[in-house]
């Protein structure tokens, strides 16, 4: 920071209760007052620098003691005091924290050249040109003081040329930064990186105020110098500086520290935040987005606000990691702690975009890798929430239920996340629990989950017998069936072609009533169940697990009925063969 020395005599002011007075063997005979503070100075240092003080004089007598009401002086009494040490010759320090003020009240005062030659206003402004608009830090700090003086100001042409300034030493290339800056990003080391980062700007830029921080931000983007990512980062650097932090806990909802007042300035903030992020789809991260829509729920900002942030969260939401979406929920209403209504608003957004593309879209591999990676985070994040203890199993269910079946290449994850909630909430009811086993594809378990789930005694013995029957059945198919050559090059294209038909076959079912789907459950259901009717229908209660878990190497009677008839009719044969050879 630069600073301008101008005076050289001892300060002599001094105060009485709210009076302020210089020390001096002459008395004193003008008097300003200015809110709640008298001042005692001298017709004969102030009257040659300022012309509003000769004006304010003019009709009283040279020996007259004069009484002059300043109230209106911007700056107030501090700004007063600096204009007055300047004309007793008391050395004052000029920077960039208090030099908006002096200006202003030195134009106030009129202690410009048609005055006196060398006056105020001259030095001022040489000072302003010289050292303020050639700093960076200088020209935000200027920039950030002319908050207490808008309109003198703007008059001024004050805002204006800082903002001028910065717009230049921002659209600066990184290699050609010769101030100084403040850089403190986590795992960054100053020593270490010999070039200047290209957002090197956006820290200091986060403390001006929002309306000023607006005027810069809209200067640079109308340039269309810089790429869209560094106007992202500087929208994410000012957010992290002044919104509420809601990942760690909910917040409180009676604080002292957050005011109707502050919750006020900080929606202002988030709404300009929104406006301002560049179309790009990359200019901002999913994990900015999904935090500024957590921040949003808490201070109730405009519907318009959170539908945007929705849409823009649903366009990258595949780009999300689990730790992305873990908030808390903000309504005080939420017995438990995630926010998963936020996260069911945003897939939904995205399936909808998703689904639009589906029918349309030639890259078919492209939108089933998306859909297929947000399965498994969705499958990842329930398994998460499933450990709140007060999560209601309907919007775990709804959730899970959200997603097409293709986005689901197995249901390991799936059953992951039942068996957390199962662990965690040992007093669910039956029905809750075939509520959530009824989302499993007993086909998509790996082998080792199907092992797993035959010993879980947390499921339902329905669950465990279907289990069961397509294990059996895989059993079956692998020992019978002979060994057969397949071409690697036709079995990955076929397996391509079946993906694709899926996909746009999940399109077009994309607006089946849910009642629909749920038909086609029960009746999958009905055919499983019916295989193994004997042991599911009995009325020995738990016991009949152990007897289901020893069923799976138990051979179907009529598997065996069959397969004797087989045998004695080719007994038969032989015999007549033999018979008619004699």
């Amino acid at each position: 920071m630069k600073f301008m020395k101008i005076g050289t005599k001892p300060d002599t002011f001094y105060t009485e209760e709210a009076t302020r007075t210089v020390i001096s063997e002459v008395p004193s005979d003008l008097t300003i007052r200015i809110n709640n503070i008298c001042y005692l100075l001298h017709k004969i240092p102030l009257l040659p620098k300022c012309g509003l003080l000769q004006r304010l004089c003019s009709d009283s007598d040279e020996s007259d003691i004069v009484t002059i009401d300043l109230h209106d002086i911007p700056g107030g009494e501090d700004a007063f005091e600096l204009c007055a040490k300047f004309c007793y010759g008391i050395t004052i320090n000029l920077s960039a924290h208090n030099f908006v003020p002096a200006l202003c009240a030195a134009k106030f005062l009129r202690m410009t050249e048609s005055i006196e030659k060398g006056n105020f206003v001259l030095k001022l402004e040489a000072f302003f040109n010289s050292c303020i608009l050639e700093g960076w830090k200088d020209s935000i700090v200027t920039l950030q003081t002319t908050i207490k003086l808008p309109e003198w100001s703007e008059n001024l042409g004050i805002i204006r040329r800082c903002i001028d300034s910065i717009v230049e030493k921002i659209l600066t290339p990184p290699a050609k930064v010769s101030w100084s800056y403040t850089y403190t990003r986590p795992g960054y080391i100053k020593k270490q990186h010999q070039s200047v980062p290209k957002d090197w700007w956006t820290e200091d830029l986060s403390d001006l105020d929002i309306d000023l921080f607006r005027c810069i931000i809209t200067a640079v983007r109308s340039t269309y110098r810089l790429p869209p990512q560094l106007i992202g980062e500087a929208l994410h650097v000012y957010a992290c500086r002044w919104l509420p932090d809601t990942t760690k806990s909910r917040p409180p909802q009676s604080s002292a520290s957050r005011t109707e007042e502050s919750k006020e300035k900080s929606r202002r903030i988030l709404e300009f935040i929104v406006s301002m992020i560049p179309a790009d789809r990359d200019s901002v991260s999913i994990g900015f987005l999904l935090r500024l829509l957590s921040i949003a729920n808490y201070l109730g900002v405009s519907p318009v606000t959170k539908t945007e942030l929705v849409r823009r969260a649903g366009l990258q939401f595949e780009e999300a990691t689990v730790g992305d979406m873990l908030f808390p929920s903000q309504l005080s209403s939420d017995q438990h702690f995630y926010d998963i209504d936020m996260v069911a608003a945003v897939i939904e957004s995205y399936l909808v975009l998703w689904r639009r593309q589906a029918p349309a879209s030639a890259e078919n591999s492209h939108l089933l890798r998306s859909i297929r990676n947000t399965g498994k985070l969705i499958d990842s994040y329930l398994q998460v929430v499933a450990r709140d203890v007060n999560m209601p199993i309907s919007k775990l269910v709804s959730l899970a239920e959200a997603l097409p079946d293709i986005a689901r290449k197995d249901h390991d994850g799936l059953y992951k996340a039942i068996n957390i909630y199962l662990k965690e909430h040992p007093d669910v009811s039956k029905a809750d629990k075939k509520r959530l086993c009824r989302m499993l594809d007993c086909q998509k378990l790996s082998p080792e989950i199907r092992a797993h789930a035959v010993k879980n005694e947390r499921l339902p013995l329905r669950t465990v017998v279907q289990v069961l029957f397509f294990e059996q059945e895989s059993g079956s198919r692998a020992t019978s069936h002979k060994p057969e050559v397949i071409v690697r090059g036709r079995q990955t294209q076929a397996a391509e072609e079946e993906s694709n038909y899926k996909l746009q076959q999940e399109a077009r079912r994309s607006r089946v009533p849910e009642s629909s789907k749920r038909e086609r459950q029960n009746r999958l259901e009905g055919n499983v169940v019916r295989g193994e009717k004997g042991e599911a229908e009995s009325e020995k209660g738990k016991e009949r697990r152990g007897e289901a878990n020893s069923a799976s190497k138990v051979v179907d009677p009529k598997k065996i009925v069959r397969r004797r008839s087989s045998r004695s009719e080719h007994q038969q044969w032989l015999e007549g063969d033999k018979g008619r050879e004699r």
